[in-house]
């Protein structure tokens, strides 16, 4: 008996194929030029083109963002007895009653784990290179419905809270949005954090940001704490030090874990639940508003989903929420499930 090369995919479970193409590009951005972490201006972007698109065909496209400490080609990890990310959520094609639609999958990684998706003098303007940069490449190279009605957001975590914030912000761009999970109801999901923050700043740093981030910075592996990096990693984004862009003020006193009243104010105002008032407006227009959270998630970020559900109702804003069995990791499944009701409710 003797081994032999064959040509083609192996198959399952290593490659379960997608039902189109998977464009891997690489793009230059002049909106992040000088980015205050001095973070990559390349970045990857990538494409999926479902089959059955006629010649001619304009289609809707779904934006894909990713959560906090994640970058685009983490997509490809494959878990346990699972299909990749890629493949779960471009396999949603794979059913011709699903209308057509592009995935575009946008990276906005910074060196502390992620921007949030808004424009901050911390990390940079990630809002403008999604909104202004990224969706006009896309409608310049793609055939896309060029029309706010035509696109949507969808994401996890931190991209949940992406896909909530930037519509909000940015209804002339995005007409539809879908959030797993993601960040809300600060006082919720955040707060406990700043107690072991705190904790880790005075027992390793003796009080010291700057020496957390030093640590940070020039450590061969990830030894610092999740508590401490999250909490550091978001004041860049809802608190940053407006005096030296870059850097972030805590919104907790670093010697007690007292919160800091008016930075913690400046954090409030970034949560999704507290800006529906504001934004209902841009709220009510979109085609799809789609809610969902694991019911056991461990940042009871399910807390968060109801309340800005609660927020919408309050505001006669239609939408969807569903809690289901589950916690934060291990949800990937949910995601074309979004995908299909985007790709229904979008413009053609």
């Amino acid at each position: 008996m003797t081994l032999r090369p064959v040509d083609g995919s192996p198959g399952p479970p290593w490659d379960r194929g997608l039902p189109g193409r998977l464009e891997r590009l690489v793009v230059e951005s002049e909106v992040l030029a000088g980015n205050p972490l001095g973070d990559p201006t390349r970045r990857p972007l990538y494409v999926f083109v479902p089959d059955g698109i006629a010649d001619g065909e304009r289609v809707p496209a779904i934006y894909v963002i990713q959560g906090m400490t994640g970058q685009l080609d983490m997509f490809f990890n494959r878990p346990a007895f699972e299909p990749t990310t890629f493949e779960w959520m471009c396999g949603a094609f794979a059913d011709a009653s699903v209308p057509r639609a592009l995935l575009v999958f946008v990276d906005a990684w910074t060196r502390f784990g992620g921007s949030q998706f808004v424009n901050s003098a911390g990390t940079g303007r990630y809002m403008d290179y999604l909104c202004d940069e990224v969706v006009p490449f896309v409608d310049s190279r793609y055939p896309t419905v060029a029309q706010p009605g035509a696109r949507g957001l969808t994401g996890k975590s931190s991209g949940g809270y992406g896909a909530m914030v930037v519509p909000m912000m940015r209804p002339d761009v995005f007409g539809a949005l879908a959030t797993h999970s993601g960040d809300a109801l600060f006082e919720v999901c955040y707060l406990p954090d700043f107690r072991e923050s705190a904790r880790v700043l005075r027992d390793r740093y003796d009080g010291s940001v700057e020496r957390f981030v030093e640590d940070f910075e020039t450590s061969e592996r990830f030894t610092v704490s999740d508590e401490l990096l999250n909490s550091y990693t978001m004041a860049l984004c809802y608190s940053p030090d407006e005096a030296r862009p870059g850097t972030a003020v805590l919104p907790f006193d670093t010697a007690t874990g007292a919160l800091r009243d008016d930075v913690w104010e400046r954090w409030l105002a970034w949560d999704p639940v507290r800006m529906v008032p504001k934004h209902a407006d841009a709220l009510a227009g979109m085609r799809l508003v789609y809610v969902d959270a694991g019911t056991s998630d461990e940042y009871y970020l399910d807390l968060g989903a109801q309340a800005f559900s609660n927020a919408l109702t309050e505001h006669g804003i239609e939408h969807t929420l569903e809690l289901f069995e589950g916690k934060h990791g291990r949800i990937t499944w949910r995601y074309p499930l979004a995908v299909k009701a985007l790709a229904g409710a979008l413009d053609r």
